[in-house]
């Protein structure tokens, strides 16, 4: 499994606490530095079964200048909200956790990371 995570971001720090906790095997992405590509960020997207905006930290300083909460939410403005992802890798929720199943999910709670730990 993968973890993206901001090293920064106390819910990353604890979804990676509790992976060590339960001695899994797993491989971390720091999104901010090794940014993911507008193809990858569709397949993650894929796999957690959400939208763009789902994932998108509308409340960030760079989300408010962008004007992100009065974009369109539909699928002729996916391609907009992804390339945003990519250009802007803070607006990604964090952590995301990549499982070996081939789903994925937002880990922001314990039962999230027990959860992935299980697929």
């Amino acid at each position: 499994m993968e973890i993206w995570i901001n090293p920064a971001c106390s819910k990353c720090r604890s979804a990676l606490s509790l992976l060590d906790a339960e001695d899994a095997e797993y491989t971390v992405r720091r999104y901010l530095e090794d940014v993911p590509s507008e193809d990858e960020i569709r397949g993650v997207l894929q796999r957690l079964g959400l939208e763009p905006w789902d994932i998108t930290r509308t409340e960030e300083a760079v989300a408010k200048e962008l004007g992100v909460k009065e974009w369109a939410r539909d699928a002729g403005s996916r391609d907009q909200w992804v390339r945003a992802l990519a250009e802007h890798p803070k607006l990604i929720q964090r952590p995301i956790i990549t499982a070996d199943d081939g789903t994925a999910l937002v880990a922001r709670t314990e039962e999230a990371v027990r959860d992935a730990l299980s697929r």
